[in-house]
């Protein structure tokens, strides 16, 4: 939500609520493309250190944010009972691992304030007032600087190929 837009009465935002090292966050459910279960991360060389690793998902392939270390969590192993939101980082379709997705929550849009300015506020979307707390909406379109990007789509590209009659490893 922009500044300078100001939210009218009965208007809502759907986000998607989840945890994470036993914190809640949220993203805007409009990002999301779907909730899977955890699967093994491939490592993927060449790629910044905001991406633990690579995917399959339905033929493609999907770069799994670590979400803890943008956070300033501590590192967990990967766990089956873990699971992945597939959501939308700008143009490019990311995998965020945690522990589990809780719940799609509407929220009046007036009761959503702009984050302050903080560490780590630049991914911040707004800060949603609930009954029982607050609900940091996180930004996933600023998660990837444009240096990160870049490093991304660079690792996720094909290789050079051999040149024909050049010897294997």
């Amino acid at each position: 939500m922009s500044p300078s837009s100001t939210p009218v009465a009965g208007e809502r935002l759907a986000i998607l609520a989840f945890t994470l090292a036993d914190r809640h966050f949220a993203l805007r459910a409009s990002d999301v493309r779907e909730i899977v279960r955890a699967v093994a991360i491939a490592s993927l060389p060449r790629a910044p250190a905001i991406v633990e690793g690579v995917v399959n998902y339905r033929g493609a392939i999907v770069p799994v944010l670590d979400v803890r270390a943008r956070f300033g969590l501590a590192a967990e192993p990967l766990h089956p009972s873990q699971h992945f939101i597939l959501a939308h980082a700008g143009p490019r379709l990311v995998a965020l691992r945690v522990e589990q997705a809780d719940a799609l929550v509407e929220v009046e849009r007036h009761l959503v304030e702009p984050a302050a300015v903080a560490p780590g506020a630049q991914y911040v979307a707004g800060i949603a007032r609930l009954p029982d707390g607050l609900l940091v909406i996180h930004d996933l379109a600023t998660f990837l600087s444009l240096d990160e990007g870049a490093a991304v789509d660079a690792a996720l590209a094909p290789g050079p190929s051999p040149s024909p009659g050049a010897a294997g490893p």
